[in-house]
């Protein structure tokens, strides 16, 4: 009893703790990034007058402090180097260059039915350029080194594959801003802008500059452990500067017992042409998967996207499959083909219910065919291993998109401009499986909805429901799932910018197969790996503070982040609320190059107070973390509402 409440006390602490972290921080002066009037290059104002003098005091005070420490360290040249590689001024570089928080208006529309007559292609180096300032130069001489080592995405390429509009065609504004937004979506590039010039003697045309800026495209990566096991990799993700992905990995052990070298490749053509098809190849031969593929796919890129679809062949095989129950593990091998065709068009509905604004709103009908057939599997029966039947399934949908971007900056990010999206979509999905245990019939719906308030911050949330039907009253494989995510406006202390983060999911499946199930496991959970958080229902709350510091180590911008992860998962013979409350908290540096194509990196402290065998609570870890996605609201293939 002694030790509970012992537990009980540090528990109620630590959320002290918490809570007064959070509390402190919420309260810090909210950011507003001023930017210059820069009129001549096309661009509008993204804040007032009256912000920009209103945020003038924070400015100038964090300015000073930094000005002041750049002079103590500027008297002695080992201090002098200490500091430009740790620190870049911050200020002074977001007022030249326009780096922006957030724009509501879009700078194309006075330009809107002009005639292009040119367009211009200008690609800055990947280290020390902007693309919000062509006149920077890199500051030292690693940075010009590494800008020629590098081959810049060829104009050619960019001219034929990643451009909407071409010259003789009239300014949409619309077309401009997405452009802009596909560009640096793109991962061959760190930033793009697209820069609207009257034609000097008329008023009828204009010029367009199209400014890129690519990131560091070579990654290679490994381990050795002497010349009986290592691991080697190379990826290129602008090979020759044509915008492919080419991604090659061997392995060798010569100690395991089932293959002792393996390799993955991969190999990627984005937008082919004027296609805007991607074809994709995959290779991989290890130990625990072989695999064969291909595929062409084409997404709604736009709202202006008519058409979209995707065609892919696959051959999957597992040798060491394991396949989970309630209570036990079962080893098989499993392998399979899969083919999976899908095409859906997109236009603007006939009515306009939304109000105004419907010009970004599409109606979009897909149809969509998906086989699946075992080469090997465990056995298959009525009530054991549904899970693995071969299955021909065709669905069919109908769904209401809308969909707009707003530009900010120190979201997922670290100082690139991200393309935020608010809107929402509904969609509905229908059609059967001829599946080998029987015909059965499906049905799902989801909705999504996002808001992006200046003063409030962005609120994302989704339902979906959905459920196969064997008969009228035979409910098979259904899910029911709650989704929410939000972070706050931009805030600043002396110290650098602040966001809260707040995610939260709720997933409950009815009918499920035996061999599916929920899991709390995995860095993006709990961020523990461990088999025994497993269940049919789950809650999760993921909570995060982030401060994006001013701290800059050879090019690497510091965030330090403290979090807090909270999960309830349990099977469908007991109550949710009846289970423990899993828990993770910790903190953690995360250090990431806009200009480099690898992911982010931390440094992490965990504790977790009661997993289940779970001999060391505190964990420490060095990872990697891929960049985080926002959700966006454009309809992809019907599909059947996924169970996690």
């Amino acid at each position: 009893m002694d030790s509970r409440r012992f537990w009980l006390i540090r528990m109620g602490w630590l959320t002290i703790v918490w809570l007064l972290l959070a509390v402190t921080v919420s309260v810090a002066q909210e950011i507003k990034i001023p930017v210059p009037d820069t009129k001549s290059d096309s661009l509008t104002r993204a804040d007032s007058i009256t912000k920009g003098i209103r945020d003038a005091k924070q400015v100038v005070r964090d300015s000073l402090f930094y000005t002041k420490l750049k002079n103590r360290m500027f008297k002695r040249k080992i201090t002098r180097e200490l500091h430009k590689l740790l620190f870049h001024d911050m200020y002074n570089s977001r007022i030249k260059t326009g780096d922006v928080n957030e724009i509501e208006v879009n700078p194309f529309v006075q330009y809107q039915g002009r005639v292009i007559n040119k367009i211009f292609i200008r690609r800055l180096g990947v280290f020390g350029s902007s693309v919000y300032d062509t006149l920077r130069r890199p500051r030292s001489w690693l940075e010009r080194t590494a800008n020629q080592l590098h081959a810049d995405t060829r104009e050619g390429v960019i001219r034929r594959s990643f451009l909407l509009f071409e010259e003789g065609d009239r300014v949409s504004p619309d077309t401009l801003r997405d452009n802009e937004r596909l560009l640096r979506n793109s991962n061959v590039f760190h930033d793009a802008r697209i820069i609207v010039v009257p034609h000097e003697g008329s008023r009828g045309f204009v010029d367009v500059y199209v400014i890129t800026q690519d990131v560091w495209s070579l990654l290679p990566s490994g381990s050795v452990g002497g010349f009986n096991r290592f691991d080697l990799r190379l990826e290129q993700r602008n090979f020759r500067g044509l915008a492919h992905t080419f991604s090659n990995q061997i392995a060798y052990n010569a100690d395991d017992p089932f293959q002792k070298l393996e390799y993955r490749g991969r190999y990627i053509i984005p937008y082919i042409g004027k296609t805007f098809f991607t074809g994709q190849a995959d290779l991989v031969e290890t130990r625990d998967l072989k695999q064969y593929a291909v595929r062409f796919y084409r997404p709604f890129l736009t709202p202006d996207t008519k058409w979209a679809g995707s065609a892919e062949l696959s051959y999957n095989r597992f040798p060491r499959y394991i396949v989970f129950s309630e209570d036990s593990a079962q080893l098989t091998k499993l392998g399979y083909y899969y083919n999976d065709v899908w095409a859906g068009y997109a236009f603007k509905p006939f009515f306009s219910f939304l109000g105004e604004g419907d010009d970004r709103t599409r109606l979009v009908v897909a149809a969509r065919f998906t086989r699946l057939a075992f080469t090997n599997r465990p056995e298959v029966r009525q009530d054991t291993n549904q899970l693995f039947q071969n299955t021909n399934a065709t669905l069919f949908s109908i769904g209401l998109s809308r969909r707009r971007y707003v530009r900010d900056v120190l979201i997922y990010g670290f100082g690139r401009t991200e393309d935020v999206p608010f809107g929402s979509l509904a969609s509905i999905v229908a059609g059967y499986d001829n599946a080998e245990l029987g015909q059965r019939k499906y049905l799902g719906f989801k909705y999504s909805k996002a808001h992006y308030l200046e003063s409030f911050g962005y609120l994302y949330g989704a339902l979906s429901i959905g459920s196969f039907l064997r008969s009228k009253t035979t409910v098979e494989q259904g899910v029911f799932s709650l989704e929410s995510s939000y972070f706050t406006p931009l805030r600043t202390t002396n110290w650098g910018n602040w966001r809260h983060f707040i995610n939260f999911r709720y997933t409950m499946g009815s009918q499920r197969f035996d061999s599916e199930f929920l899991t709390l496991s995995g860095r993006d959970r709990l961020g523990i790996n461990n088999n025994e958080l497993r269940g049919t229902k789950l809650l999760l709350t993921n909570l995060e503070n982030i401060l994006f510091s001013r701290l800059n180590i050879v090019g690497f911008r510091v965030a330090i982040v403290t979090f807090a992860n909270l999960g309830l998962v349990t099977y469908q013979t007991r109550k949710l609320f009846q289970g423990p409350l899993y828990q993770g908290y910790g903190v953690a540096f995360r250090l990431r190059n806009e200009n480099l194509t690898f992911n982010s990196f931390q440094i992490r402290i965990a504790w977790y107070p009661n997993i289940p065998n779970n001999p060391a609570p505190f964990r420490p870890a060095f990872e990697g973390i891929p960049t985080a996605r926002f959700r966006d609201f454009d309809t992809s293939a019907p599909e059947i509402i996924p169970y996690r």
